[in-house]
């Protein structure tokens, strides 16, 4: 034991603690805390630079500015209408929206994605006038299921990608296996019995709505752009360190300007949603994590967990998976994976083995154990907001009514996946 090792861990404690109370202000606990580590020289002042992940930060940023000219361009309502007139009633409806959310959300922010579809599905129940409070959190818990998908779908994965050294190819196909986008996939449409299960009493049909005009289609032609970009860097594993983040901050510095020279959008109200608390939440993050490395804290974590699992690799996998669902149906899931990524990577370490299905485990838990609560992800909370708008109560048990099974099936079936994979 070293002797930063205790100051840290209670640092890290308390740290986790005002995570959980003081919810809007967890970007200046994260701060405070990375201060402290400094101060107390548990990180050293010249190592905390290169500690933070800039290349994670700059495809956070550059990705919420142009989701939000995306959302500006009305091109996912329209998209969403379209699928509408292919459904023969309101249960279809519902399962379509939801896979469509899960579509969009593997590639833009889960909250963006529920901005962006449930007014959908919140039209479609006043039309047909039922219940939208089940429709919603059906868009909602699919939204975060399919964030893991790929390298830009959600923070979570931006840092298992970052931190593993992992392309946008290699969400989908890696060391001549099926990356992780099959299992979350295959969560996913294990998850359609159960919407049809749960909407089996609303079988009326649907009159085929529209109208929507697309205002402008270059910020869905930069989304594109942005994707194909890091599936072309991919291919040179010897890249710069930050080329994913250029690429995306690139298109979203074209997408302001081109907004402000032809007037389409607002390229003001794009930059708003640079969301820079959640940016300085992470850097805070890094440095912290960075700090409790140091002390030795990471090491002594996979200890304990060996031992839990008493080495057997099967047990330490459900432990891993069955704990990070657990703990993310109450805490928020990035900074949960940003401080276990490095302990179950030390756990393989311990064990001899690869460190991957310990990873792609993790991130299959703490993913989809936010959909067990609805202040478990950030996407639940933005969808029972718009309901709340709109007049609607909605209960816990209204949500995990939903929610429980949807988490159960989903995690279940990729966790299954990811170990016939790579075990």
């Amino acid at each position: 034991m070293t002797s930063s090792m205790i100051p840290a861990l209670v640092l890290f404690a308390a740290m986790y603690v005002c995570l959980l109370i003081l919810s809007d202000q967890r970007w200046i606990v994260s701060l405070v805390t990375a201060a402290l580590f400094v101060a107390l020289g548990i990180l050293p002042l010249a190592a905390a630079p290169g500690a933070v992940n800039w290349n994670v930060l700059m495809m956070l940023a550059g990705t919420m500015v142009t989701v939000e000219l995306f959302i500006q361009s009305k091109m996912p309502i329209l998209m969403a209408e379209k699928l509408l007139r292919i459904v023969p009633n309101v249960q279809w409806a519902v399962v379509v929206l939801s896979l469509f959310s899960g579509l969009i959300s593997a590639f833009v922010d889960n909250v963006a994605t529920v901005l962006m579809v449930a007014p959908v599905g919140l039209a479609v129940s006043k039309h047909l006038k039922i219940n939208p409070v089940p429709v919603i959190i059906s868009i909602a818990v699919s939204s975060n299921l399919q964030g893991a998908a790929t390298l830009v779908g959600d923070t979570t994965s931006i840092l298992l990608g970052s931190y593993a050294g992992m392309s946008f190819n290699d969400f989908f196909w890696f060391l001549n296996r099926p990356g992780i986008f099959f299992a979350v996939e295959a969560g996913a449409l294990m998850t359609v019995p159960v919407l049809l299960w749960i909407f089996r009493r609303e079988r009326e049909k649907i009159t085929p709505t529209g109208g929507t005009r697309v205002e402008d289609p270059v910020p869905g032609i930069l989304l594109l752009a942005t994707v194909l970009g890091l599936i072309v860097a991919s291919q040179f594993p010897e890249k710069p360190a930050l080329t994913n983040g250029i690429i995306c901050c690139a298109m979203a510095v074209i997408g302001c300007v081109l907004s402000l020279l032809r007037r389409k959008g607002s390229a003001a109200d794009a930059l708003k949603a640079l969301d820079y608390k959640t940016l300085l939440l992470l850097s805070g993050l890094f440095l912290v994590i960075e700090g409790i490395t140091r002390a030795g804290v990471i090491d002594a974590v996979a200890e304990l967990f060996v031992k839990l699992g008493g080495g057997s690799r099967l047990a330490l996998y459900v432990l891993i998976v069955g704990v990070s669902v657990a703990l993310s149906a109450f805490i928020d899931n990035i900074p949960y994976v940003a401080t276990m990524l490095p302990v179950v990577t030390s756990i393989a370490q311990r064990m001899g083995i690869d460190p991957y299905l310990f990873q792609f485990g993790l991130l299959i838990g703490a993913t989809l154990g936010g959909n067990i609560t609805p202040v478990g992800a950030s996407a639940n909370i933005a969808g029972i907001g718009i309901l709340q708008k709109e007049g609607y109560t909605v209960s816990t048990g209204d949500f995990m009514r939903i929610g429980i099974p949807f988490t159960l099936i989903a995690a279940v079936t990729g966790a299954l996946v990811v170990w016939l994979c790579y075990a």
